[in-house]
Order: C-alpha cells, then structure tokens, then sequence
C-alpha cells in the first residue's frame, strides 16, 4: 500500500514539474508587449578615435575573424521586459559562470548580410525573414520573442555607423550576427528569466577560399542533422556542434561537407549548413528543380532558399518543386543521365555547386556545367545583392523602405508549437 501511494505521489510530482516548466516556458518566450523592444530609445555611445580598428584590405578578409567598431546589446528579464537597445564600442562582456546558456545551450543566432552596391549604396537582403526566423527560434528556446521590426531598426543604426566597414567589393560583404542567449544565473534546467540579444558585424570576403567550384559531399545515413519533433528547422547553436565532428568524418572520406540523410529511404534533407536543390530531368523530359519540403520540420527555412525558390519559379523552362527527395531518387537519375546538377544555398555561401557524392562506398561524380542553374541563380542573386538588378529584396540601408506587414510563411510556428502560443 505504502508503495502505491509513493508512486501516485512522484507522478503526481513529476507532473506538476512538467507544468510549471511549460507554463514558465510559455511565459518566457511571450513576454509582455507592453515593454518591448523600441528602436526610438536608442542609446548610441561611438567608439573614440584611440579605439576604432585597422580595416584589413579585402585580399585579406577571412571569415568571421575580423569584427567591426560598434556592438548592439538589448537586455531582457522576465520582470523588466526588454530594456533600453544600446550601441557601444565593441567590447567583451562579463558572464556569470551558472548563466543558462553555458551549460543548457540556451541560445540561437542569425545570419544575415549588408552589401555595397555598384551604386555605392547599402544594402540589406530581405532582412524582415531573418527577425521572423529568429522569433521562431526564440519560441522553440524558450527565450523571449520581439518585435522584429524595432529590432531591425536597430541593425540598421548599427550597420550605419559601422558605414566604412562594408567592403567596396562585388564578391564581400558585411556579415551580421544576431544572437540571443539565456544569461539567469542558476543551474537546473528550466527557461531563463534573464537574457541578452546581441548583434555583431564582421567583413566577409567569399565564403570558400578557392571560390565557386564543386565540393564532394559525404551522403552516409549513420550520421543524422535532425529528427521529426526536434529542433532542426531552427538556427540553434546546439544543431551545429554535433556537426563539426562529422565534418572530420566527411574530410577523412575525401569530401568537403555531408549531405544529410534521414530514414530508411535516405531521403536527402540538407547539405552541411546548407540547404540543397536538385536539378534534373522528370518522367517528361522537362527541368525541375527540387529542394527539400520546409513542411518536414527537419529542414531550416533558409531565406536563401526561399529566394531561389521564388526567383526560378519565374523563369521559363523549369518547374520548382518543393518535395521530398530520396538518394534513390538521385542515383536512378544519376545512372540515367537525367541527374543535371546539385547545389547547396546559404546566407555565407550563397550557392555552392556539388560535384561528388560518396554514397555506399563509392564516389560518384556529379555533373557541374559550366554555365548551368547554380551559376545563373549565383549570377541573379549577385546582381540583386550589389544593386545592378533593381529588386524589392533589397533594402537600402538609407531609403528604408521595409514592409512590416509582408507574409512571412516559412517561419510559422509548426502546430506542436502553436497549441502553446
């Protein structure tokens, strides 16, 4: 009798744990909206002149190793909101030893980028998706949402005053970091009532060193990115770190990323910290381009991708497709030379052709043509970015013209979260 009771007492326990960790969740990542982010209480303090940086030249730039003069940091707590946004110098900051994020991996980050155009303009490539997706993370992390236009507002203070460090150059960039971290400085494992929202910038010169040309990836379904209910359509830092073990494996076998598969099918999801196209030959003869279903939550909802998407539905000749593809799929077309081309898409890569797949084995040679799809859609993207092709998608950091009320599908709580919103 005394052993029913403790077990009807430890459920009854574990329940109740269960629901205030939900409900502290819950109010975590839906903070108040009275004390939001507001970009009109804008705190602006500009690096002296003893403490602005050398600018290397562009030969030299490497990624994410040289970081601009100037930090945003916007402050959060449970009690407080969000308090007033701040541009510093950029400096280091102090972190208590017991803060969430160094032992629970409560964070996530963005990728975003800010390019100078043949004009001599600044520009930014569809920044409003990159606040939406960050929002998503944000809810999947417990970690408080924000309104992502006063947030932007913000960024583009930011790249502003940080003007000079935006390459002149068609093939650089300025990279921009959001990040978001839990900081409440307790253990146990529960959603932080602290956090900071910090942005960084750094110039870019082109992603990979030895320029636009075809990687080998690895395709071995023992190693999976991520899974059905778990984290993967998210830019959490914690889908990374596995990753980099897996990038030895991958070099090891002669190849440059891995090309991740999931189920028995080995159905193709992504490519490294990319998301993948597939051009080929259908049962008619016709060009489709396949990538992936955002809809499988095991797919980041890349704003690359989603352009691509966009920009080739347009053109003639070639049907978009949004849906589920297996290496089956790949080789069949591969061995019937109906297999066109491969290419991963990324904010830091942009486009990256595929040129060998080591499937069961062996390594497959890719086809890579010269002037095919990969190196039109980098070529059209390129001139959207640098401002040689007018386009809505690129947001002169001057003009300003941002839509707040544009639809933003791809980052829509999935309904396992929503029903918690």
């Amino acid at each position: 009798m005394d052993v029913v009771i403790l077990v009807f007492i430890l459920n009854l326990s574990i329940q109740f744990f269960l629901q205030c960790n939900i409900v502290r969740c819950i109010s975590t990542s839906f903070p108040n909206h009275s004390n939001q982010v507001n970009s009109n209480k804008l705190q602006i303090s500009r690096a002296t002149l003893s403490e602005l940086k050398e600018k290397p030249p562009v030969s030299e730039l490497v990624f994410g190793k040289c970081f601009t003069d100037h930090m945003l940091s916007i402050d959060w707590s449970s009690r407080n909101g969000w308090s007033t946004p701040k541009i510093e110098p950029f400096q280091n900051f102090s972190m208590h030893p017991g803060a969430k994020v160094l032992h629970y991996a409560q964070e996530l980050f963005e990728g975003m980028k800010a390019y100078r155009g043949v004009d001599g303009k600044i520009r930014m490539f569809r920044p409003m998706h990159n606040m939406a997706r960050m929002n998503l993370s944000a809810s999947r992390s417990c970690l408080p949402n924000f309104d992502g236009l006063e947030v932007l507002n913000c960024i583009r203070e930011l790249v502003r005053i940080d003007a000079e460090w935006v390459p002149h150059d068609s093939s650089s960039s300025l990279y921009i970091r959001p990040t978001m971290i839990g900081t409440e400085p307790t253990l146990g494992v529960s959603p932080a009532n602290e956090a900071k929202l910090f942005v960084i910038l750094c110039p870019v010169g082109p992603y990979y060193s030895t320029g636009f040309k075809p990687v080998n990836l690895l395709c071995d379904p023992t190693y999976v990115r991520a899974f059905p209910g778990g984290c993967g359509f998210t830019k959490m830092g914690s889908n990374y770190a596995p990753t980099l073990w897996t990038q030895k494996v991958a070099e090891a076998n002669g190849c440059h990323q891995c090309l991740w598969l999931f189920g028995p099918q080995h159905e193709i999801t992504e490519v490294g910290a990319m998301n993948i196209f597939v051009c080929l030959k259908n049962k008619s003869g016709e060009l489709e381009l396949v990538t992936p279903p955002i809809s499988s939550e095991i797919i980041l909802p890349g704003v690359t991708r989603r352009s691509i998407v966009e920009m080739v539905s347009g053109w003639d000749g070639i049907t978009v497709s949004e849906r589920r593809i297996t290496m089956s799929e790949v080789m069949t077309a591969l061995e019937n030379e109906d297999l066109v081309e491969m290419f991963g898409s990324g904010t830091a890569a942009v486009v990256s052709p595929v040129g060998g797949l080591h499937y069961q084995g062996k390594m497959h040679k890719i086809p890579t043509p010269e002037n095919g799809l990969a190196s039109r859609v980098m070529g059209a993207m390129s001139d959207i970015y640098y401002g040689k092709s007018v386009h809505p998608w690129a947001i002169d950091v001057e003009a300003w013209n941002v839509d707040p009320n544009q639809i933003l599908e791809d980052y829509k709580q999935p309904d396992a979260m929503a029903a918690y919103a």
